[in-house]
């Protein structure tokens, strides 16, 4: 009995501990930002089966902090009011013989846990509805009666877990956790689901004159300006491309309507804070290949200076009759120009690109099927009638996924009804190859 109020000593100093080390640590912090959170949850707490406790039911309560936009603290509280006993067979008396009675008296079979722990979290996507997370802490766990020979055990954890984010205020989770503990360091785990409510983050912003501009969001663009340009002046990022509206149009003269400004297949801020390059050029480097075309499919340097790796593209405006992809005479010659150039360079590859405008009621399955059909309308005339090789040719749909321009939704864009066709040099070929049309025919020059 001494050793069990002992215990309890333990435990309870060590949760105001961690409260006072925790409220020191974020009161440092003062932020208008919605960062704490509380979530409530039950699931299972599960033991290893030659422990002397069975599985059983669990309640959790966790306060939170989000930290930064990939770290959050988190501290738990757990209860396990009733856990069965795993009772022992003894193979001489054939008969089953409770593990507990030792510590704990005859007749005792059941007992509670209680459990405290504080845990450092790693999201992958904050900020997304769905927020996938790592999990690695300590925690102390306090038991009713004495379990292998002790009612007191310190934890490490480790686990990971994901939340679903209906709006900022409120979200579900899923969480598992293994916790070692014990004298022989028992691997456990506690499963457990739950809501999650932000405080603050559904309490509209109190708000002031001062009689300076308003900005609600802290965009560096004053409410008036964004009301006039059409962004939304309580939410920073219009557009999501993870550029504010205000370093879209105060740094980088960008579109903080449009998340891809120059079209090139790249949002506004991938080019300019993962690749460096200009989200107002589709063709930073000018090799005559999109920024977004090397970065996806090519796996070429899309930056200044590079575009010697580029592919040469020759983008071919075949004008197809309607939901057809029989090839008009009268293009033919447009297609030689690959076929030259192919013939020249006996090692190059190339990749023929189908795609689609996009109309309001456009169908995307529909329009995959015809791009696609009409860029293997291109291949077989290359191989049928231009005598290169099919190996040396792939045919792919794209539908109306990568527009190069707007598109209208009553008339679309012919800008955007094209087969692109993208050739990749073989080795010990000239750098490039130029195609001119003469009297006579096409005919091909090496640059």
């Amino acid at each position: 009995m001494k050793s069990r109020f002992g215990s309890l000593k333990v435990f309870i100093i060590l949760a105001v501990a961690a409260g006072f080390s925790a409220s020191s640590l974020f009161a440092q912090e003062e932020s208008t930002e919605a960062k704490w959170y509380v979530s409530a949850g039950l699931g299972t707490i599960g033991y290893e089966g030659d422990e002397e406790l069975e599985d059983g039911f669990l309640g959790t309560l966790r306060l939170g902090y989000d930290y930064s936009e990939w770290w959050s603290f988190e501290g738990a509280f757990a209860l396990a009011p009733k856990l069965d006993e795993n009772m022992r067979y003894d193979i001489p008396t054939q008969t089953e013989v409770s593990r507990l009675e030792e510590s704990a008296g005859e007749g005792v079979h059941d007992t509670y846990a209680a459990s405290l722990s504080l845990d450092l979290l790693f999201h992958f996507t904050r900020w997304e509805r769905l927020d996938p997370f790592l999990a690695v802490g300590v925690g102390s766990i306090l038991y009713g009666d004495e379990i292998n020979g002790d009612s007191f055990d310190i934890s490490t954890r480790v686990g990971g877990g994901v939340m679903y984010h209906f709006n900022d205020e409120w979200a579900v989770r899923a969480d598992g956790r293994t916790f070692l503990a014990g004298k022989d360091t028992e691997a456990n785990t506690i499963i457990d689901a739950g809501v999650v409510w932000t405080w603050g983050a559904g309490i509209a912003p109190d708000i002031e004159a001062f009689g300076g501009i308003l900005d609600s969001d802290g965009d560096r663009l004053p409410d008036t300006q964004e009301n006039e340009i059409g962004t939304n002046p309580y939410n920073p990022d219009t557009d999501g491309d993870k550029l504010t509206d205000g370093e879209e149009v105060l740094d980088y003269d960008t579109n903080p309507l449009e998340p891809d400004t120059d079209w090139d297949g790249l949002k506004d801020g991938e080019e300019v804070l993962r690749y460096t390059t200009d989200p107002n050029d589709p063709d930073t480097d000018d090799g005559g290949v999109s920024d977004g075309h090397e970065v996806l499919d090519d796996n070429t340097d899309p930056r200044a200076g590079h575009g010697a790796d580029d592919l040469q593209l020759e983008r071919l405006k075949i004008n197809f009759d309607y939901d057809k992809s029989v090839i008009k005479p009268e293009y033919f010659s447009d297609i030689d120009i690959v076929r030259k150039v192919m013939i020249r360079d006996p090692e190059a590859t190339a990749v023929i690109e189908g795609h689609a405008d996009r109309k309001e009621l456009s169908d995307e399955a529909y329009n995959q099927d015809l791009s696609e059909r009409r860029a293997k309308a291109v291949r077989s005339h290359l191989i049928e009638k231009g005598a290169i090789d099919a190996s040396r040719l792939t045919a792919k749909g794209f539908g109306f996924s990568r527009p190069v321009a707007p598109n209208d939704p009553e008339t679309g864009n012919s800008e955007n009804r094209r087969v692109d066709v993208y050739i990749r040099k073989g080795d010990g070929a000239v750098e490039k190859v130029s195609v001119m049309q003469d009297d006579d025919g096409v005919t091909t020059e090496g640059l």
